[in-house]
């Protein structure tokens, strides 16, 4: 249900005292400061996260800054206890995390974790360098050294249930997705296996240092994958990165950013109508964030809404279902 933030403050105040000052005394119940939980250095999670906390701040005229995390299991976590403010996950650990099935916490119900606005697609991409003569899951060979990003990560936490539904047996390796590309390059890893927005920063920088080859999923691997995991298809843009001569076909999750359900109303509107209604300013950030707009709100069925949130969405004509707001 929807709960409105007491403004004690406005009610003892005369009505002109209300119009010369309301602004400030909304305000009172703010913090003061606040962290949004990123995921690795390296990766499109810390980029967007970090940079959207400093437009936040710089907005609100807030302190606000990103911090690295382990991702968007962590982040559920971090944000239903408090410790952060502000947190960015994908949609597969917080339908986890709701149920009381999240790896950190097994039988805890985080529903201190409301949802604020879309975010982007997270594609399921492989990457291996040219050298390696990997140009297909079928080609990854047995015992393959595979890092799947920091560890409970979304990328961790899918991919390689993904990769032993297609038949692939490997050798399990953890980081962040910097250190994962350095390996990578030292001959140290045979794959990545990357749940990350695009362009992912470290395989931007793999293609400038060496030859890569950025693995599709085959049409009879998608199909597979389709049916067995909460995902949809997607195709990476060839203009992604200049390894590609042609779209290259994965599958994808979506992205939400999310704040602590017990954050002021007022606070949290003022958040979302900064974020909606700056997208220029979004996508200056990163790129991805072309897709962070209002009409993608219908991809959250999972997490219920901050009353903040959903009175943004309202007020400009996205009607959000009751059932899902807090």
């Amino acid at each position: 249900m929807r709960h409105t933030m007491p403004k004690t403050a406005l009610l003892l105040a005369g009505s002109a005292l209300f119009a010369a000052t309301g602004a400030q005394a909304d305000r009172a119940d703010w913090p003061q400061n606040f962290t949004v939980g990123t995921a690795s250095q390296g990766g499109t999670y810390f980029v967007y996260g970090s940079g959207w906390a400093n437009f936040i701040a710089d907005e609100l005229g807030l302190s606000g800054g990103g911090e690295v995390t382990g991702g968007p299991t962590q982040n559920l976590a971090l944000v239903h206890s408090g410790d952060m403010a502000f947190g960015l996950t994908t949609m597969g650990p917080a339908a986890d995390a709701m149920n009381g099935e999240s790896p950190l916490a097994p039988g805890l119900v985080m529903d201190n974790v409301c949802a604020l606005f879309p975010m982007y697609e997270t594609p399921f991409s492989i990457t291996a360098l040219s050298s390696s003569g990997i140009e297909s899951i079928s080609d990854i060979p047995d015992g393959a050294r595979i890092g799947f990003g920091p560890a409970a990560s979304t990328s961790d936490t899918y991919f390689p249930a993904m990769l032993e539904t297609l038949g692939v047996n490997f050798e399990r390796r953890n980081g962040g997705w910097s250190d994962l590309g350095g390996q990578l390059q030292d001959g140290l890893l045979d794959v990545i296996a990357f749940a990350a927005g695009i362009p992912l920063p470290a395989v931007s920088q793999l293609e400038v240092q060496t030859d890569v080859n950025i693995i599709p999923f085959s049409d009879e691997e998608l199909a597979t994958v389709l049916e067995a995991y909460p995902v949809a298809e997607f195709a990476i843009p060839a203009s992604t990165y200049t390894t590609l001569d042609e779209d290259s076909q994965v599958v994808s999750m979506w992205n939400f950013a999310m704040a602590g359900c017990d954050l002021p109303e007022d606070f949290v509107y003022e958040v979302t109508k900064a974020t909606m209604e700056n997208n220029d300013r979004m996508r200056s950030i990163h790129r991805s964030a072309e897709t962070t707009i209002p009409e993608n709100v219908v991809h959250n069925t999972v997490l219920p809404f901050h009353p903040g949130a959903a009175r943004w969405y309202a007020e400009n004509g996205y009607e959000i279902d009751d059932s899902l707001i807090k």
